[in-house]
């Protein structure tokens, strides 16, 4: 499993007039965590640019349990838990400065040929960065 933790300060133009986060921000939060994961393992926009390679969302699932509000800092904790083949699946957590989980999420990656727009296989780079990525983290005895 690959966990990737990113903090965010809300901002007064992501607020709605009730003052919470407004919905449609989380799947933005989602995004950059989701990005963040990647690079944490050698695998950043421009590396899937290069090689051709599009990862558009073709599913969300979100759950709102807790209002964030403007100024509040937030944690998000996006997890990849199995090596990809045809898309890649991530949970996400938004915890308060609790710890408490306020929201939760599954997004769904495709990997997509840049030219053809057609969904393709995991490229093999990718699953050997994720796999070597994982050894690092939980050495083989």
């Amino acid at each position: 499993m690959v966990i990737s933790k990113n903090e965010i300060r809300i901002r007064y133009d992501e607020v709605d007039k009730m003052g919470y986060v407004y919905h449609g921000n989380y799947a933005k939060y989602y995004h950059i965590s989701r990005t963040e994961l990647l690079r944490k393992i050698g695998i950043s926009d421009k590396v899937l640019e290069n090689h051709n390679i599009l990862l558009p969302v073709i599913e969300m699932n979100i759950k709102y349990k807790k209002p964030i509000f403007y100024d509040d800092i937030v944690t998000i904790k996006t997890s990849l838990h199995k090596i990809p083949t045809a898309k890649m699946i991530f949970h996400h957590e938004v915890h308060n400065h609790n710890n408490e989980v306020v929201n939760q999420a599954d997004s769904v990656v495709a990997f997509v040929d840049i030219n053809t727009r057609k969904p393709m296989v995991a490229p093999q780079f990718i699953v050997d960065k994720i796999k070597s990525y994982i050894r690092k983290i939980k050495p083989i005895k």
